[in-house]
């Protein structure tokens, strides 16, 4: 994959500041303070077996439950809780941007898959790699121009590979396609996702590929490291019933 080596002031500070605290200084300036947390419950590990030989707790486990099209079709909104995370690999590690200021709907038709229908808008004034004087660059006219440019959406297109049986906690395997548009340029992209509900909201967690270049963009810089030219960008949102 194609790399490009770039340069960043906190480079500069180590060989002026030296010292432990200038390392420090560069390598929270350059390295990931953001870890990428899943919308997706994590399945809980088998009780201990007893003396008999049964599971214990196995007689309280809830069985699980089919979910009715009634409490899946209609309208959902992107909730408290969502995120949408940026992530650029570099020579050092994959830094991670978060977003949490998200907002967006999905109508789900399981009858009629071309009836379905979703749309997301981001605030990119709110990304957040941990690192104010970084995001304070990468926000910058040099690249998101988020003065100029201070929201990113998304346009489904199409959503497929959406079952019409589901059970409760099960998370199923879909495909969204649509157009991703960043600093007012677009970009066919699609999501390979996986959905679920659980306790009466919807969860999904998808992820893509860009490069900067779809959207107007050099790769950020740095004396000391090399950026790869693709962006990964993840959804994992959470959707209440409107």
């Amino acid at each position: 994959m194609k790399k490009k080596t770039i340069i960043v002031s906190a480079a500069i500070a180590v060989v002026v500041l030296g010292g432990a605290g200038a390392y420090a200084a560069m390598n929270n300036y350059l390295g990931n303070n953001v870890e990428v947390e899943s919308v997706m419950a994590t399945p809980q590990a088998s009780a201990p077996a007893n003396e008999s030989g049964t599971t214990e707790g196995a007689e309280n486990a809830p069985a699980t439950a089919a979910v009715t099209a009634d409490q899946l079709n209609g309208a959902w909104n992107i909730a408290s809780g969502s995120k949408v995370y940026w992530s650029v690999t570099t020579s050092k590690e994959t830094v991670n941007f978060v977003n949490e200021a998200v907002t967006g709907s999905w109508n789900v038709d399981l009858g009629d898959a071309s009836a379905m229908t979703g749309e997301g808008v981001l605030d990119m004034t709110a990304l957040d790699s941990g690192n104010g004087q970084r995001d304070g660059h990468v926000k910058g006219a040099d690249f998101l121009a988020v003065d100029q440019f201070p929201q990113a959406t998304f346009a489904a297109k199409s959503i497929s590979g959406v079952p019409t049986e589901w059970t409760e906690g099960a998370a199923v395997p879909i495909t969204i396609e649509g157009t991703m548009t960043v600093k007012g340029i677009d970009k066919d992209v699609t999501f390979e996702s996986n959905a679920m509900y659980q306790g009466g909201q919807l969860l999904l967690s998808g992820t893509t590929k860009v490069t900067f270049a779809d959207f107007g963009m050099t790769s950020p810089h740095t004396i000391v490291l090399e950026t790869e030219n693709d962006l990964s960008v993840q959804l994992e949102l959470v959707l209440a019933k409107a």
